[in-house]
């Protein structure tokens, strides 16, 4: 009985949301929350278009999400580009949308990151965080947005980070570009309303992903302290989580408790939240 309970709230959130966001489009669609994402939505019976820099990495994520689709019709295409290179993606996203239209829903999931102590990381560290961050995701809704407000409707989702509302020893290139997507986000919201235009900004914790396995390495030891407790989400639990927010037409999506608890606790304290964060600081240096 609950298979068929479960069967039958599943379809009637697919016909819901497919009535508004039909295609999406994913940035760092080939792994990690994007690639958790492309299944969530493949599965709930939308048309995908993943875009990302391996080309390799790409045509793997079609063939495994094409498994997954619950109709033959549903498209899967892929566009290999570095979001930070607008010269690159303006006429590639020009060319695709002419082919398939504009995307109902894009969701902004390209990321890198490179922890470590502010002085011992190059200017070029912070130039390659922020390209791909932050003028990543302005490329491609400068690229894109025009389009949704000559139709009148689109979801847009950011992904920001844990770090891009509180300052986390370690992220100083990090944090600053994720500070930059919840900037860019805030006024985006006020604007595109309006216009129809729905805009959510995620903050994620660590997920389990290649950039956390990437990253865990550089952490100085301050900053594997402070967040040695703190839960790993999955991809998919970010994923989910993101989702139930976009259908429920929220704004601020925090996935995880301990995110939410952070997001609240940050709001409330004010600048109190630098004292705490000195301890924390403090105590890390003495286990150190």
């Amino acid at each position: 009985m609950w298979q068929l309970r479960w069967w039958i709230m599943r379809q009637l959130w697919v016909s819901v949301d497919m009535k508004t966001n039909r295609f999406a489009l994913i940035t760092g669609g080939s792994s990690g929350i994007g690639l958790a994402l492309a299944h969530r939505l493949i599965q709930a019976g939308h048309d995908l278009c993943l875009l990302a820099r391996d080309q390799t990495k790409l045509q793997n994520a079609k063939a495994e999400l094409a498994l997954h689709r619950i109709h033959d019709k549903q498209i899967i295409d892929i566009l290999s580009c570095d979001v930070a290179d607008y010269e690159g993606l303006h006429p590639l996203l020009t060319q695709w949308t002419n082919e398939r239209g504009t995307p109902d829903l894009v969701i902004n999931s390209a990321g890198v990151t490179y922890p470590g102590y502010f002085q011992d990381l190059d200017v070029e560290v912070f130039h390659w965080i922020m390209d791909v961050n932050y003028f990543g995701t302005l490329h491609v809704l400068k690229c894109l947005v025009p389009m949704m407000i000559e139709r009148g409707s689109g979801t847009i989702v950011n992904i920001s980070s844990q770090a891009g509302f509180l300052g986390v020893f370690g992220y100083s290139g990090y944090g600053a570009s994720k500070y930059a997507v919840r900037g860019l986000t805030d006024v985006l919201r006020a604007e595109m309303k309006p216009l129809g235009i729905q805009v959510s900004i995620v903050f994620p914790p660590d997920t389990q992903t290649p950039q956390l396995d990437f990253e865990e390495p550089l952490k100085p030891a301050e900053t594997k302290a402070i967040a040695g407790n703190a839960k790993v989400l999955s991809a998919d639990q970010v994923a989910q989580s993101v989702l139930k927010g976009v259908h429920k037409g929220r704004y601020v999506i925090i996935p995880g408790f301990e995110g939410k608890f952070f997001y609240r606790l940050t709001n409330l304290l004010g600048n109190l939240t630098y004292p705490l964060m000195d301890m924390l600081v403090s105590r890390a240096q003495k286990k150190k």
